[in-house]
């Protein structure tokens, strides 16, 4: 064959041997690994890309009879069919007799896991074809972050027993981790909502088998029942008198006790409160916005980045942070419940943060452009609340703050 004048043709070429397969399940997954490479390059939207490539190739060969062509074409059509097209596929006479079960599968078990943090959580669901003829019963995994708020990675494959039994063991000899039997309407609803934003992103996780697994987690999650109802939404941020009213339970619990955060008056008060609206505005700035979830890792986003690009500390603000972090990752873990050891790691990891934390605050290399600009003015003792004075400050200092040179 020639080098492939078209997309569609490089395909083509790719599924040569796709009727070769011996089963449904292992065309699909070819399917989806071909699909996945269009994923893959999108630079947004990626779902509406493959869904478009998928909907150009059905039109591009409806003529072709080889058993290749209308062999990939039903499984095309099968792992996307909301493409324009896909409904009227129809197998051609050299299709294997196991393309009439591409897609026809049914759930067999639906659990989640995840850490006791709330840092991530994975889905796992098990499927076996209505005839058997049409493949192995399969596992599919899931991995949302809650941190990032999206889809992080997928994985496909089998027995599932086995998958299943190694998580269930990993899971009990963990404190820190959690398995439940799961509703497959929530795995539908949370998977599908993690994975906008996935499909959405200009890159994808690095690792993993997300974009080759794509597809067919689609023609799976479609199976599954969808929630009675709205779907339900990500936790909003806190209002103005929900934060007020937090931050003073907070400030009467043993945990502030502990660190004397309530016994701060006078000059340092400013500075505790400022600590602590830093706390719930990283919080907020989360997809799912719950201030009473902390973490190493998300200790270590707020400590040693987020703080350092979004806000400007004087010396005592940053002296206090750390503490008043402590308190309330102390206070938060025993609000949610979790373990000891839990509650332990996250303080210990903070503590170990401190140095780091401190040498970023001098040297101000994680600040942003705009944060390193108020910290300038902020040293130059300019009153921001002086619109002349800042004025001349901005004028001053206008090769500071614009790309253009001197």
């Amino acid at each position: 064959m020639g080098t492939p004048q078209t997309p569609y043709d490089a395909v083509l070429h790719a599924a040569r041997d796709v009727a070769k397969l011996d089963n449904a399940l292992d065309a699909e997954m070819l399917g989806a690994a071909l699909l996945g490479s269009v994923y893959s390059v999108a630079e947004t939207e990626r779902d509406a890309a493959v869904r478009d490539f998928v909907a150009g190739f059905l039109a591009a060969t409806s003529r072709r009879r080889s058993a290749a062509a209308t062999t990939i074409r039903s499984v095309f059509a099968a792992l996307v069919p909301d493409a324009e097209g896909a409904g009227r596929v129809r197998p051609g006479a050299a299709t294997p007799a196991w393309a009439a079960q591409l897609g026809r599968v049914h759930l067999t078990g639906c659990w989640s896991y995840g850490d006791v943090y709330g840092d991530q959580t994975s889905y796992l669901a098990t499927f076996a074809y209505d005839d058997p003829a049409g493949g192995s019963a399969h596992a599919v995994v899931t991995l949302l972050d809650h941190n990032i708020g999206i889809t992080k990675d997928v994985f496909v494959g089998g027995p599932p027993d086995r998958i299943l039994d190694q998580v269930r063991q990993m899971c009990t000899g963990d404190e820190l981790t959690w398995f439940r039997d799961e509703e497959p309407a929530r795995m539908r609803a949370e998977v599908t909502r993690h994975l906008a934003i996935t499909d959405g992103m200009t890159e994808l996780p690095g690792e993993g088998s997300l974009a080759t697994d794509r597809a067919l987690l689609g023609a799976r999650l479609a199976l599954l029942p969808q929630a009675a109802g709205a779907a339900t939404p990500a936790a909003e941020p806190l209002s103005a008198a929900e934060r007020t009213d937090l931050v003073r339970r907070f400030l009467a619990a043993p945990e502030a006790a502990r660190f004397g955060l309530d016994a701060i008056d006078g000059a340092e008060l400013a500075s505790l409160h400022f600590c602590l609206s830093l706390l719930l505005d990283h919080a907020a700035s989360f997809p799912d916005a719950d201030p009473m979830r902390w973490s190493p890792t998300v200790a270590g986003l707020f400590l040693l980045d987020w703080v350092h690009r979004r806000a400007v500390l004087d010396m005592d603000d940053a002296a206090l942070l750390p503490r008043v972090l402590r308190a309330w990752a102390g206070y938060a873990a025993r609000k949610r419940g979790l373990p000891e050891q839990a509650a332990a790691q996250t303080d210990t990891a903070i503590e170990e943060m401190v140095p780091e934390f401190a040498r970023l605050y001098s040297t101000g290399e994680r600040r942003s452009p705009a944060t390193a600009a108020v910290a300038q003015l902020m040293a130059d003792g300019v009153d921001p609340d002086d619109p002349a004075a800042l004025d001349a400050w901005i004028e001053a200092n206008r090769h500071r703050l614009t790309d253009d040179p001197a």
